[in-house]
């Protein structure tokens, strides 16, 4: 029969057993789960490297253990999660306060062990993202109707990311479209025939149907990166651009890869359903030539305008300019 422990031993084994309790809780509450909470230590700048190599998204409230800074943030199983809203940062005790509340009203010395199965469960329902709207498919060719395809799926070319590189493929939606008595168009009324080299001169553009307030920078990469919408009134929303080129050989189609001598954008805010007239300022016409001088329309994204039929001139025109 084992001697009997003295008193004051008894005590000591009770303190022992009531701190390794509090230290296990607290393990349990710090301790990050497989993929579902991540602990950064708060670096310079409020920075910080994420344990278990997640990246987080978004941040909680720091709390102070140990004399050592923590920041507890959601990782999620995919860097891609967007952020949520964290809960608030459990309360964990020192062995100094072992008789305190540690978690949900619970002493140290009555704290239950969670299990790893119950925080990744409460973890997934607080990281988990909100279930999205599948936007509705596009209707199936007409009978009869083979296509090569509506959508980037089977091209093995890289998706176009908005910036001027080709090529590539565009999954941009069309988007919309205008009914045909409102559909946009251009003209140049009365241009010069022959100017001087390297004199400036003035082009008069007539726009119908063409709202200009939309123009996303191409360089900023805008370019494709918006579908096409209408205005309130059912009015094409863009701007359009004015491009002059010197032409070599007039037999045939030129090459359409150098930049042109002149180009401007228009957005200023004006246009509508009325005719309108711009005056678009032209420069740098240096060398002698025949100039090919063109304006078509844009809509936010520098396409041009869809049309309703496929028998509708689309919104451009042009001339030819003697520059000598």
């Amino acid at each position: 029969m084992p001697a009997p422990i003295p008193p004051h031993l008894r005590r000591a084994a009770h303190v022992r057993r009531v701190t390794l309790t509090v230290v296990a809780a607290t393990a349990v509450v710090l301790g990050p789960t497989a993929c579902d909470i991540g602990v950064a230590a708060a670096g310079s700048g409020g920075s910080g490297s994420y344990g278990a190599g997640h990246s987080g998204h978004g941040t909680a409230d720091p709390t102070s253990v140990g004399g050592t800074s923590i920041e507890t943030v959601p990782a999620g199983n995919t860097e891609e999660l967007e952020p949520t809203p964290t809960a608030t940062p459990t309360e964990t005790s020192t062995p100094a306060e072992d008789e305190e509340t540690t978690g949900e009203g619970t002493t140290g010395e009555e704290a239950p062990e969670e299990t790893e199965e119950e925080t990744a469960e409460e973890t997934t329902a607080e990281t988990t993202a909100p279930p999205t709207t599948t936007p509705p498919a596009t209707p199936p060719p007409a009978p009869g109707l083979v296509t090569l395809g509506a959508d980037c799926s089977t091209s093995d070319l890289e998706r176009h990311d908005g910036f001027q590189n080709a090529p590539r493929c565009v999954a941009t939606a069309f988007g919309e479209v205008a009914d045909e008595d409102r559909s946009p168009s251009l003209l140049i009324v009365d241009p010069p025939t022959a100017v001087g080299a390297g004199e400036d001169f003035t082009l008069q553009v007539s726009t119908r149907n063409l709202v200009r307030d939309r123009f996303l920078g191409a360089a900023a990469g805008g370019y494709y990166r918006e579908s096409s919408f209408l205005d309130a009134d059912g009015i094409q929303r863009g701007h359009f651009h004015t491009a002059c080129r010197l032409l070599g050989d007039l037999s045939v189609a030129p090459d359409a890869a150098p930049a042109p001598a002149f180009f401007l954008a228009t957005q200023d805010g004006g246009g509508g359903a009325e005719p309108d007239l711009v005056g678009v300022p032209v420069t740098g016409l240096d060398e002698p030539g025949t100039y090919q001088c063109a304006v078509w329309a844009g809509d936010g994204s520098h396409r041009l305008p869809m049309m309703q039929r496929a028998n509708q001139t689309p919104a451009f025109d042009m001339v030819r300019i003697e520059v000598g």
